[in-house]
């Protein structure tokens, strides 16, 4: 605990790394794995057919794919590591000591990739002098596509890992950490669902690229559409073999992860509704196949807002279920690991921590104490009033119309792990158990904003760093 906490107490720290991740993730997996390998294969369609117009279309859609990840995408994928080692420093810090060899790997893939995309994009025009010119960039792209999926590949092994790390957490070799026994379903539920999206996309794009009426809408429909429906039952096969592997402690967390708390138990309901939605998809694409000059080519856009919204639903649950756990059966979501659980227990996590503004619970500092004990166990996950309030859960368990009672409060934090499998047990000591107790309650009277060390800045006493040197 010798590191300040981050903490956005109006949006929530896991808010943060969640509107990123997905962000990355879309855009990732629909413009980058899977869009480039679709690119080539049009591409190489106009070569075969010696159809500039297929040429066209392809350059065209990878002008879209290559203005997106390059902007968006690169930010997005550095913010969430930036964003998680901000929220929780200490398991980024594990995650980097399993897989220091494996990120240094992927850090050069992504080096490469990104010279790859530069050279295939911006040499398009030059390609079209020559046949021989036309097979290099051909081959240049064929590289870029397999780069983009090997760094998807190494990503998906530590995501994976931080599910479930199977033999890892008794033997600790980066081998059994890196194929856990979620790697391979998960890289195989993946790797079609980006060709999937990436059809989609590409489906509209070719509706805004390409004049109605013209052959090469008729045509690139048809030839997209084509892709689209042979990546839908490896989809949904994969998506089976991936479930099928899910721990089943962390199956039980779904209809919290799918609906939340309040409608956990309509978690059927959106099972079939997923189905529907997911089955819907090629219904419409065999729709404007048939009908390329619908004046309705708007419709052709649904695709995409629903393979996106499964996507965005799929993340969320996917990184929910794996609570309490940020990594599996090694580091909980408050950053403190279950064998350290014994010594906080009975010294409590005051001590131990270095930048808080107090290292004990006594009668003058009780609520800041309790304070300084929410930011270190419960604001990873919680905010004092704002998305996911502390405060709103506590009324909403024992109601709004009349005070908190400290009381309530423990028995509740006492027994919450077992009551919400997701919630890790709580790190401290009986003393910060009544302290957290109090501030709780003091939130409720008078809602004051938690505020993180990017905000007020870390004072530090010469004790505080005499123990933080020891330890």
């Amino acid at each position: 605990m010798d590191i300040p906490s981050f903490h956005l107490d109006f949006m929530g720290n896991r808010m943060l790394i969640a509107v990123i991740a997905i962000a990355h993730v879309l855009i990732n997996h629909s413009l980058a794995v899977g869009m480039i390998p679709l690119v080539v294969l049009l591409e190489r369609l106009g070569v075969k057919n010696q159809n500039k117009e297929w040429d066209e279309l392809a350059k065209k859609i990878m002008f879209t794919a290559f203005l997106i990840t390059t902007t968006l995408g690169a930010m997005t994928g550095v913010g969430i590591w930036f964003s998680a080692s901000l929220v929780n420093p200490y398991s980024i810090g594990s995650l980097i000591r399993v897989f220091y060899g494996a990120w240094f790997v992927e850090w050069i893939v992504f080096v490469t990739e990104v010279i790859l995309i530069l050279i295939y994009f911006l040499t398009w025009e030059q390609s079209n002098t020559s046949a021989t010119a036309k097979a290099k960039h051909i081959k240049v792209g064929t590289a870029l596509a397999a780069f983009s999926w090997i760094t998807m590949a190494i990503i998906v092994a530590i995501l994976s890992f931080m599910m479930d790390p199977g033999s890892w957490n008794n033997d600790k070799t980066f081998i059994s950490g890196f194929l856990n026994p979620i790697y391979i379903p998960q890289l195989a539920f993946r790797t079609p669902l980006a060709m999937f999206m990436a059809g989609c996309v590409a489906f509209v794009l070719t509706f805004v690229f390409t004049e109605r009426e013209s052959q090469i809408r008729k045509a690139g429909l048809r030839y997209i559409g084509i892709w689209i429906l042979s990546w839908f039952l490896p989809s949904m096969v994969s998506s089976i073999f991936y479930y099928n592997v899910i721990p089943e402690l962390m199956v039980s967390n779904f209809g919290v992860a799918i609906g939340t708390q309040s409608f956990q138990n309509w978690l059927d309901s959106f099972k079939y509704i997923g189905i529907v939605v997911f089955v819907s998809i090629p219904l419409i694409v065999l729709y404007y196949m048939n009908f390329s000059n619908s004046k309705f080519y708007v419709g052709s856009i649904l695709p995409v807002i629903l393979v996106f919204s499964l996507v965005m639903v799929f993340e969320r649950t996917r990184e929910f279920i794996r609570k309490p756990f940020v990594i599996g059966k090694y580091m909980y979501s408050n950053g403190f690991r279950p064998e350290e659980y014994a010594l906080l227990k009975k010294e409590g996590i005051l001590k131990h921590a270095t930048y808080v503004s107090t290292n004990e619970v006594n009668d003058s500092n009780v609520v800041e104490a309790g304070k300084n004990v929410f930011s270190l166990a419960c604001s990873r996950c919680h905010t004092t009033n704002g998305i996911n309030s502390v405060v709103e859960k506590f009324e909403n368990l024992y109601g709004k119309e009349k005070p908190l009672e400290a009381d309530s409060i423990k028995t509740y934090i006492k027994g919450m792990h077992n009551a919400r499998y997701y919630m890790p047990p709580f790190p401290g000591n009986e003393k910060e158990m009544d302290a957290l107790a109090r501030y709780i309650m003091t939130l409720q009277e008078y809602p004051d904003p938690l505020e993180g060390a990017q905000d007020i800045g870390i004072s530090i006493s010469p004790s505080q760093v005499q123990r933080s040197l020891k330890r």
